[in-house]
């Protein structure tokens, strides 16, 4: 029975990174896969000779002398428990991602376009990089991209050098989220995980992050295709800008990053900080929304469609609920891997099978470098979130830990080498239809350097804490 979860859960992640191919969203293999894994662990619970318990990180001694309701109950036991932590993360999740529709309800990320004053490619390249890097930290790497690719639209005429500000913006992106707890969902899973907290994940990533951004950014300055100055795009008719717009902006951004402070003093799971930033900031909306529409001279047709609305309503609508399932149904799947032993037994195989590179990551057992470094390569073949879940059910760590910055560091980056190896890369092949082949020719070359030297970076700075 063993083998074929493992085979169920093979074929649902081949029907995941496949899923341009099948035309099949992917969040419809993962919940399928999820729900036939626990399936077949519950019609074959008194065939397996060992679990693993969750909670002491650790197989459980005697189970194969338990009785079948012992088992039973044991099973139900750990679902809840594995629902419980994957609803942590779903409901962090939810809470970001309303509070960025609630600012983009104000139009608050047109306030950004204002720091786009020049017109020399260069600097718009670094201004992009930069902004990128920082948004990302703050709003996440999947909406900092969506805003700055809609903002590049707006300035780049030349849709052959958008295309090359779009694959620089990618990098910038998951660089700026590998070394913040908001940033990008694997460090989130990482945070509320317990394994990285908010001091030592900046302190250990903040450098070779910002150089995993800067050297390809660098490299890029000598291009071509970045000489010389363009042409800048200037709107023929006034757009009329929503008066709250920038409030909305700055109180959104500060209320996201108000959780880990929140966490830090209150010891609570970020889930609550989330909820209490997006209950202060739906406040504000709430009052800005009825100012906006008692007093403004916007057309009719733009008030009535949002005037049946409140902007916590429009907001919740517009949240991308299938990213959300995708990520239950995957973080799932992988629980029920490791509920059976199954990622316990392969860490165990990769530690003495995988030579050691340079310095081991920890005192005692050891960990190769080059395991990590595979993980952040394979991050770019595959999705990222399975494999940083299943990381933590094979390495068992204590928290702040090098390897899981090190984990942090592979998985947010490495999906930069290809197009469809990130969420930001995916969604930047949407809104500027990016060829994967030419991503591959034209950008991967600069990601995978930058990933080198923010891996080599790490593998210094580490030794300072």
């Amino acid at each position: 029975m063993g083998t074929a979860i493992i085979l169920v859960f093979v074929f649902g992640y081949l029907a995941i990174t496949l899923e341009h191919n099948l035309k099949i969203d992917k969040l419809i293999p993962a919940l399928v896969m999820m729900a036939i894994c626990w399936a077949l662990i519950s019609l074959g619970l008194d065939g397996f000779s060992q679990w693993f318990d969750s909670a002491n990180h650790t197989l459980l001694e005697g189970f194969s002398s338990f009785t079948s309701e012992e088992k039973l109950e044991l099973m139900e036991e750990t679902l809840l428990h594995h629902l419980g932590k994957t609803a942590e993360i779903l409901v962090f999740l939810l809470g970001a991602m309303t509070i960025v529709e609630i600012i983009d309800y104000f139009d608050g990320f047109s306030t950004i376009k204002n720091f786009v004053k020049t017109k020399n490619k260069i600097k718009i390249l670094w201004v992009f990089s930069i902004l990128a890097f920082v948004l990302s930290a703050i709003i996440d790497n999947l909406t900092a991209t969506i805003v700055l690719i809609s903002i590049l639209q707006k300035i780049v005429k030349d849709r052959n050098v958008r295309l090359y500000y779009a694959g620089l913006i990618i990098i910038a992106a998951n660089a700026g989220g590998a070394w913040s707890p908001i940033g990008d969902v694997t460090t989130t899973m990482l945070w509320i995980g317990k394994k990285v907290s908010t001091g030592h994940l900046i302190g250990y990533l903040f450098i070779p992050s910002f150089l995993c951004m800067a050297v390809p950014s660098l490299i890029a300055s000598f291009l071509p295709i970045f000489k010389g100055n363009l042409e800048v795009e200037e709107n023929q008719e006034e757009i009329k800008k929503n008066k709250f717009s920038a409030t909305m902006l700055y109180l959104g951004l500060g209320a996201i990053v108000f959780v880990p402070v929140f966490k830090m003093i209150t010891h609570l799971p970020p889930y609550v900080g989330m909820m209490l930033s997006l209950g202060v900031v739906a406040v504000f909306a709430e009052i800005y929304s009825s100012s906006k529409f008692s007093m403004t001279e916007f057309d009719s047709e733009e008030s009535d469609a949002h005037a049946h609305h409140s902007p916590v309503h429009h907001s919740l609508s517009k949240i991308e609920l299938p990213s959300i399932l995708f990520f239950l149904g995957i973080l799932m799947a992988v629980a029920a891997l490791e509920s059976l032993g199954i990622l316990f037994d392969l860490a165990g195989t990769l530690e003495k099978t995988m030579p050691m590179l340079g310095t081991e990551i920890h005192a005692g057992e050891g960990v190769s470098d080059l395991v990590v470094l595979l993980l952040g390569v394979g991050s770019a073949v595959i999705d990222n979130v399975p494999l940083v879940a299943a990381s933590l059910g094979m390495f068992h760590e204590p928290m702040d830990n090098e390897l899981w910055h090190f984990v942090a560091y592979s998985a947010g980056t490495g999906g930069s080498m290809l197009i469809i190896g990130s969420a930001a890369g995916v969604v930047a092949m949407g809104m500027e239809k990016i060829d994967f082949f030419w991503y591959l020719k034209k950008i991967s070359w600069m990601a995978l350097i930058g990933f080198l030297v923010g891996s080599a970076a790490f593998m210094v700075t580490r030794t300072l804490f």
